[in-house]
C-alpha cells in the first residue's frame, strides 16, 4: 500500500508538547491506546463488542475514528460554550455541498495528534494507511462547489471565526463511476451504509418544515397533493469542523428528512400498507440523493423541496440561536451573517422575510433592511443554465406565501427600476424577478442580488464578466453591493496532509510558518536558482510519483511509469471545460509519432478523471472516447512507452489527494471565459506542477502571481471569445490547419471505433456541423504550440524546477485562509472569537 496518504512523523512528542495538548482538549491522564483501558481498546470492545484481537479493518477505523472524536469532544463543546457566553457575530455558510473527503487523517493533522497516533500504531502494530483506507469519501458533494465550502470551513476554524456550515444529510452521494467497454457507468454511493463515526445526531433539536401540499401514492409513484397542507421534520446531524491547531472545533450542521410520527393508521389496517406511509416515503426521499436527475420535471421538483428545506431548517435553527443570547430583531444582522453558496439556498431571502413578517411581525421596510443587511451571495457561474429558474405554479403549489412575498420584492424593486430608468421597460423586463413567458419563472439570481447587500464573484475576470454581461443591469442598480473575493484551498489538506514529501522541504527551507500564512511560500523565491534546493523539490516530486504509480497497481492493476511526465487533467466532464480539446492534443500527438516514430519527444502520461452528468450524453461520450483512445495508444508499438493514457474512474477527493502531489502538469484548458474560478489549479500550483492553461478563472491571477513566464499559457481571451461569437467558423480551421484535419478525420475513420462505427459521429458534428461552441478547433493549434514548449523546457531538469519553484512561492495568494479574511472583514463584519 501507498504511503502516500498522510505519513505519520516518528518523532515522540516531548512531556511539554504532551501536556499542553492535553491540557487544550482536556483529556485528563486518558491514554489514547496501548492500554486496555484506553480510548482505541474500549471503543473496540464496547462499541462494537468484539475481541481487539479479531476486529476487521472498518470495526478498527471506527474504533480510531471515534478514539479521536473523543479526543476533541470536550473542545468541541467549550467552542460553542464561548460562542454562548461571548455572543458575538456568528457566520452561517449554507451549501446544497460540502465536499469533505476523508475526515480521520485531517483531524488527527489539525488536532497536531500525528505523533500520539504514530506512537499507538506502533504499540498496537496497526496499519494505519490501512485503517484510513476503510473510511468512505462523504458523499456530500460533487465538484468545485463543494469542495471551495469544505475548505472554507477548515479555514473560518482555523482562525478562529465563529461560524457554523449548513447542508443536507444525504444518504447516497452523487454515484460511484465505473468503466465498462469504455462507458461510464452509475452505481449507487450508498456511503452511510454504515453508522458514520464522526457524526452526531441532535434529536432534541429537531425543525419542523411546512409544506402546503401532502403527498399521496398512486401507480407505484409519489404524487404531490396540493391545497392538503403537511410538514416534514428536519433532524440536524453534526460533525465537528477541527482548526488547525485544535484550538476552534466549529460544526457542520447536516439536515436529515423524516416525516413525523404518525401514519394513517385506517389506510394500514385496511391493508393499504404503502399508501399509509407515502408521507413518510415522501420525507425520507428528500435527502436520499445529492443532485437528483434533473433532466425530468420530477427530478427537479425534488431538487426545489431540496432547496427549501435546506433554508427552512437552517434560518429556523440560526434563529433560535440568535433569540438564546439576543431579545430584539434589530440586532439580528449585527449578530448575524448568513452566506448563501450560489443560487441554490436563495429561498432564504422570502423565508427570512416570512419569519420577520409573520413571526416576528415587523413592518416591511424594517424586515426588508435586517434581510438585506443579513444575507449575502456568492455567484460561482456564468452559464446562463446554471442560474436556476423556477418555475412559478411550484410556489403556488408548495410554498404559497413565499410567492406572495416575492411579488411584494418584485412590485417595489420594479417601482424603483422605473423610477432609476424612466421609461426603459425593456430593462425593467429583463431586471423583474419573475421572467414572463408560456410558463413564468422566478430568477433566482435576481432574488439573491436583490435580497443581499453583497453580491461576490470567485475571480478577477469573473466577477468582472459577471458585472458586465450575466447580470449588467442589477450591477449598474447597485454598484456598491458587488465585489471580488478569488478563490482559494486549504493548505492543511491540500499540502500539508496530501505531499508529505514537499511539506517538509519546504518547512526544512522557510520554517512552518506556512501552514496558516501560505504567503510565507514567497520565501522560496530567493530558493529558485539553488541547485541544492530544486534536488530537494526533484525528489520530493520523484517520490510521490512512486507513491501515486504503487498505489495505482495495487488498487487497480495500471502499470504507469514515473519516470514519464504526469500530464493531469481533473475534473467534472463538461464540453467548456474542454477533456474534448485534451483529447484532439493527444490525436496530434499520436499522428505525428505514426507518420515519424522516431521523432523524439518526452514520454508522457496523460491523466483524466471526472464524472458526467447522468444525463449529459455528449459528456458521456468523451469518456468513451478519451478509453479508446488510451486502448488504441496503448496497444499500439510505436507509441507503447512513449504515449499513454489513463482515465481515472470515480474521481473524489482522496483520488485528487493522490494524484495532485505527483503530477508534472496541470491542464486548465477551459473556454476562456466560462470558468468561474476553479480550485484544482490552485491545488496542482502549490504541489510544484506547471500549468498549461487558457486565461481564464484563478489561472489569470496565479500567472500574475508567479509571472506568465513560468505559466504555459495559449488561446483566446475572454474578449476574443465573445468578439468572434457572430463568426467564428470552425471549418476554416478544418480547411487550413492539416493536423486539425488529420484529428478529426482519424476519428471520424472509426480508427478509434473499430468495433462500434459511428459511435464518435456526435462529436465531429459538436466540432464542425454544430458550430463548435465552445471553440475547441479555435484554440487546438495554440495549445500544441504551448505544449511544444513545456515538452522542451522538461528536457530542462534545473530549468522545470526553477519554474516549479516559482510556482509554489507564488500560490500564497490561493490559500482559503486569505479568502476567508477577506469575507470576513468586507462581506460579514465578523471577527475571531478565541475558545475560552
Amino acid at each position: 500500500m501507498s504511503e502516500q496518504s498522510t505519513v505519520l512523523p516518528s518523532p515522540s512528542p516531548s512531556a511539554a508538547a504532551v501536556g499542553d495538548l492535553l491540557e487544550q482538549y482536556g483529556c485528563g491522564p486518558i491514554r489514547f491506546s496501548g492500554h486496555n483501558e484506553a480510548l482505541y481498546e474500549r471503543h473496540l470492545l464496547f462499541d462494537d463488542v468484539v475481541d481487539p484481537l479479531a476486529a476487521g479493518g472498518r470495526e478498527r477505523f471506527e474504533a480510531a475514528a471515534r478514539s479521536v472524536r473523543d479526543v476533541l469532544s470536550q473542545r468541541w463543546v467549550r467552542t460553542e460554550r464561548t460562542y454562548n457566553r461571548l455572543n458575538p457575530k456568528r457566520i452561517y455558510y449554507l451549501s446544497m455541498e460540502f465536499l469533505i473527503g476523508r475526515s480521520l487523517a485531517n483531524n488527527v493533522t489539525n488536532l497536531l495528534l500525528d505523533p500520539f497516533v504514530h506512537r499507538a500504531t506502533q504499540q498496537r502494530d496497526l496499519d494505519w494507511l490501512g485503517l484510513i483506507e476503510q473510511e468512505p469519501d462523504a458523499g456530500l458533494g460533487n465538484g468545485g462547489l463543494g469542495r471551495l465550502a469544505a475548505c472554507f470551513l477548515d479555514s473560518m476554524a482555523t482562525m478562529q471565526l465563529p461560524a457554523m456550515g449548513y447542508g443536507l444529510r444525504y444518504e447516497y452521494g452523487i454515484f460511484k463511476q465505473s468503466i465498462q467497454d469504455g462507458w461510464q457507468h452509475e452505481q449507487p454511493d450508498n456511503w452511510l451504509r454504515r453508522q458514520d463515526p464522526w457524526e452526531v445526531a441532535r434529536p432534541n433539536e429537531t425543525v419542523e418544515v411546512k409544506l402546503n401540499c401532502s403527498f399521496e401514492m398512486l401507480g407505484g409513484q409519489l404524487h404531490p397533493v396540493p391545497g392538503r397542507p403537511s410538514a416534514l421534520i428536519g433532524i440536524p446531524f453534526d460533525r465537528p469542523v477541527v482548526g488547525y491547531g485544535g484550538k476552534t472545533i466549529n460544526t457542520l450542521r447536516l439536515w436529515a428528512a423524516a416525516a413525523p410520527d404518525y401514519f394513517d393508521f385506517q389506510e394500514f389496517s385496511s391493508g393499504d400498507f404503502v399508501g399509509a406511509l407515502a408521507g413518510t416515503l415522501a420525507a425520507e426521499n428528500l435527502t436520499r440523493v445529492l443532485y437528483p436527475d434533473d433532466s425530468t420535471e420530477r427530478g427537479q421538483r425534488l431538487r426545489f423541496a431540496q432547496e427549501y428545506f435546506l433554508v427552512a431548517c437552517s434560518l429556523a435553527d440560526l434563529v433560535r440561536r440568535f433569540h438564546r443570547r439576543n431579545g430584539d430583531w434589530q440586532l439580528l444582522s449585527d449578530k448575524v451573517a448568513i452566506q448563501l453558496n450560489d443560487t441554490h439556498p436563495t429561498l432564504a431571502v422570502p423565508e427570512l422575510m416570512r419569519i420577520l413578517l409573520d413571526d416576528a411581525h415587523l413592518a416591511w421596510d424594517q424586515a426588508w433592511d435586517i434581510t438585506q443587511r443579513t444575507l449575502a451571495y456568492t455567484n460561482h457561474t456564468l452559464l446562463p443554465e446554471a442560474l436556476e429558474k423556477w418555475p412559478l405554479a411550484w410556489f403556488e403549489m408548495l410554498l404559497p406565501r413565499h410567492l406572495e412575498i416575492i411579488f411584494e420584492i418584485n412590485r417595489r424593486f420594479l417601482d424603483a427600476v422605473r423610477a432609476r430608468f424612466p421609461g426603459d421597460e425593456e430593462r425593467v423586463r429583463r431586471m423583474s424577478l419573475v421572467e414572463a413567458g408560456p410558463e413564468r419563472r422566478i430568477r433566482m439570481a435576481n432574488l439573491a442580488i436583490v435580497g443581499s447587500h453583497s453580491t461576490n464573484g470567485v475571480a478577477a475576470i469573473h466577477s468582472r464578466l459577471l458585472r458586465t454581461m450575466t447580470v449588467k443591469d442589477l450591477a449598474e442598480m447597485f454598484p456598491d453591493r458587488f465585489n471580488n473575493k478569488t478563490n482559494g484551498v486549504t493548505p492543511r489538506r491540500w499540502l500539508l496532509l496530501a505531499n508529505p514529501s514537499l511539506a517538509a522541504t519546504i518547512t526544512e527551507a522557510i520554517g512552518d510558518g506556512w501552514t496558516t500564512d501560505l504567503g510565507q511560500l514567497s520565501k522560496l523565491k530567493p530558493l529558485a536558482d539553488d541547485k541544492a534546493f530544486c534536488g530537494q523539490l526533484r525528489k520530493a516530486n520523484r517520490d510521490a510519483k512512486s507513491h501515486f504509480s504503487d498505489w495505482l497497481k495495487s488498487t487497480t492493476g495500471q502499470i504507469v511509469d514515473p519516470e514519464t511526465i504526469f500530464d493531469c487533467q481533473i475534473k467534472r466532464i463538461h464540453e467548456y471545460k474542454r477533456q474534448l480539446l485534451n483529447a484532439l492534443r493527444i490525436v496530434v500527438l499520436y499522428n505525428r509519432l505514426r507518420d515519424n516514430p522516431r521523432l523524439e519527444i518526452p514520454p508522457r502520461t496523460f491523466f483524466f478523471a471526472g464524472k458526467a452528468a447522468p444525463a449529459y450524453q455528449l459528456a458521456k461520450l468523451i469518456i468513451k472516447f478519451i478509453n479508446n483512445l488510451a486502448g488504441t495508444v496503448d496497444g499500439d508499438p510505436v507509441t507503447r512507452g512513449r504515449l499513454k493514457v489513463v482515465f481515472l474512474p470515480d474521481y473524489c477527493v482522496s483520488l485528487a489527494e493522490r494524484l495532485i502531489p505527483a503530477a508534472d502538469v496541470s491542464n486548465q484548458i477551459s473556454t476562456a471565459g466560462y470558468e468561474a474560478s476553479g480550485t484544482s489549479n490552485m491545488k496542482f500550483m502549490m504541489n510544484a506542477a506547471l500549468t498549461i492553461g487558457t486565461r481564464d478563472g484563478a489561472t489569470i491571477e496565479m500567472a500574475e502571481e508567479a509571472g506568465e513566464e513560468n505559466f504555459f499559457l495559449f488561446g483566446l481571451t475572454a474578449d476574443q471569445v465573445a468578439g468572434s461569437r457572430s463568426w467564428y467558423n470552425p471549418h476554416w480551421h478544418y480547411d487550413n490547419e492539416p493536423e486539425t484535419r488529420a484529428a478529426l478525420d482519424l476519428i471520424s475513420s472509426d480508427y478509434f471505433s473499430r468495433y462500434e462505427p459511428g459511435v464518435f459521429a456526435p462529436l465531429r458534428n459538436a466540432l464542425l456541423t454544430d458550430g463548435d461552441h465552445y471553440m475547441h478547433l479555435a484554440d487546438l493549434t495554440s495549445y500544441l504550440a504551448a505544449d511544444q514548449r513545456l515538452c522542451q523546457l522538461y528536457a530542462d531538469g534545473d530549468g522545470w524546477a526553477r519554474k516549479a519553484i516559482l510556482n509554489v512561492a507564488g500560490s500564497g495568494k490561493f490559500s482559503s485562509d486569505r479568502t476567508i479574511a477577506q469575507y470576513a472583514t468586507e462581506i460579514w463584519n465578523a471577527k475571531p472569537c478565541p475558545v475560552t
